[in-house]
């Protein structure tokens, strides 16, 4: 297979794959992670932009080859891992914290070499035990981010329940 024939297809596979397991998230688990997830996303592009300009890494992601940002990753295995990493592990920092620290160590080492190959993804600048701590880092401002997120809106369901609670007939007829 031609070299530029092969990255796209780990290219596609990197973005689609990740997508086929989303039905077994759950509906419930995907739209309760989904704003850490894209605030995940958020910040890992907002990063890309900042790496690229300072030569850190380099991205050759063949189906955005012009963007800064290699949506394929970030809308993909990244985004979706997000979800079931908090799926999974969301209730202990602990198990959460391991899980990161060994998912974004294989990230970042067998397959980071593994897209080095193939030219899609170079550490310049940037060491990849660098980038790993990053991650690690990221993870725990992520559990932070939910933690508040949940608190939020569990503080905002308690007090519309407790309004409905003594204006129970209202409560009724806004639902109707």
């Amino acid at each position: 297979m031609r070299k530029s024939k092969r990255k796209m297809t780990i290219s596609l596979l990197v973005l689609i794959v990740p997508w086929l397991t989303v039905p077994f998230i759950g509906r419930k688990s995907f739209v309760r992670f989904l704003p850490v997830a894209m605030f995940a996303n958020l910040f890992i592009s907002i990063f890309t932009i900042i790496a690229n300009r300072k030569a850190w890494f380099k991205n050759k992601s063949p189906l955005t080859p012009r963007a800064g940002i290699d949506f394929t990753y970030i809308l993909g295995a990244h985004f979706i891992a997000t979800l079931w990493i908090f799926k999974m592990t969301y209730g202990s920092f602990s198990k959460f914290l391991l899980t990161n620290i060994v998912l974004d160590w294989v990230n970042i080492f067998p397959f980071g070499g593994a897209l080095k190959k193939e030219g899609i993804f170079k550490m310049k600048k940037m060491s990849p035990s660098s980038y790993w701590l990053m991650t690690v880092l990221l993870a725990m401002v992520l559990y932070g981010y939910q933690y508040i997120w949940e608190k939020i809106i569990r503080k905002k369901a308690n007090n519309e329940l407790n309004s409905c609670s003594s204006l129970n007939n209202e409560c009724n007829r806004e639902r109707i």
